[in-house]
């Protein structure tokens, strides 16, 4: 992944916890990187080292760890560095969604060599859509899911988000629907 990731990651961490809980967190981990270039790939082993320190840290499950990084990652990362990239999305929820699958085509102007996940739509009403989450990575269900959250955050749209097929139950793939 990216060190935009993993610098997110920290920057979640200090902002709410404080440094020391963050050096607590690195040296957990395991991971010798002090500082983490944003355009810089790194292995995605140091992310999940990281996610599941911050887990062993804070008290909290790595779900819950992945699925608050997920709201930030909208809320703040995104907005503040890719807020662009996100008006160009839509003006509401669901033309986000919508356009979704879109969305990492423009990301990968930005960083030429990222491995997004793709993301597909079906079942569209008045009041739901289904997304579908193919990723090469395992266990980010959770992180999908508070990006997903902090989506209908940005947008002032309260949802519900149901996960209706996953990878932990033998799937190739997960799809969420997301209903409002």
């Amino acid at each position: 992944m990216y060190g935009i990731v993993n610098k997110s990651m920290e920057e979640l961490v200090t902002g709410r916890f404080g440094q020391s809980t963050w050096a607590t967190i690195l040296e957990r981990s395991g991971c010798d990187i002090d500082f983490f270039l944003s355009n810089e790939s790194y292995d995605d082993a140091v992310t999940y080292k990281l996610a599941g320190a911050a887990a062993d840290v804070l008290g909290i499950s790595i779900g819950e760890v992945l699925h608050t990084f997920g709201e930030y990652w909208i809320l703040t990362t995104c907005r503040e560095k890719y807020g662009g990239l996100l008006e160009t999305g839509g003006t509401t929820l669901q033309e986000f969604l919508l356009h979704l699958p879109l969305f990492h085509t423009r990301v990968m102007m930005v960083y030429p060599g990222i491995t997004p996940p793709i993301f597909k739509t079906q079942h569209f009403t008045d009041t739901s859509i289904d997304i579908e989450y193919h990723s090469q990575r395992q266990g980010l269900q959770e992180f999908m899911r508070g990006i997903l959250s902090g989506l209908g955050i940005l947008y002032q749209q309260p949802i519900d988000i149901t996960l209706l097929q996953s990878r932990d139950a033998g799937d190739s793939f997960e799809i969420f629907r997301v209903s409002w």
